[in-house]
């Protein structure tokens, strides 16, 4: 299982333990990734994801999956967000004309 936020791409970092001895080991801090379903309102469907927890906040922020989505870029996003940005973005231009 990759420990890589979908959305973000926030991934797993190395640092050092530093005891009080001042001792050093290698030590890994990993993202806090969640599996999710988003509801995606323009679309009617939910989107399973596996998101950091920080990015959770970030959709919700931002008004949810479809505004999170619209205001990303295209070259931010992995191949089957970006499909799913497009279908949304073409479902509210039907619904606006």
């Amino acid at each position: 299982m990759a420990r890589r936020c979908t959305l973000t791409r926030k991934g797993v970092l190395t640092g050092n333990n530093v005891s009080h001895a001042n001792n050093k080991t290698r030590r890994r801090f990993l993202p806090n990734i969640q599996s999710r379903r988003l509801f995606s309102e323009t679309l009617g469907e939910t989107v399973r994801l596996k998101i950091a927890a920080s990015t959770l906040r970030t959709i919700e922020k931002r008004g949810g999956l479809d505004g999170y989505l619209l205001e990303a870029k295209e070259a931010e996003l992995p191949r089957e967000l970006v499909l799913l940005r497009r279908r949304i973005a073409e479902s509210q231009a039907k619904k606006t004309a």
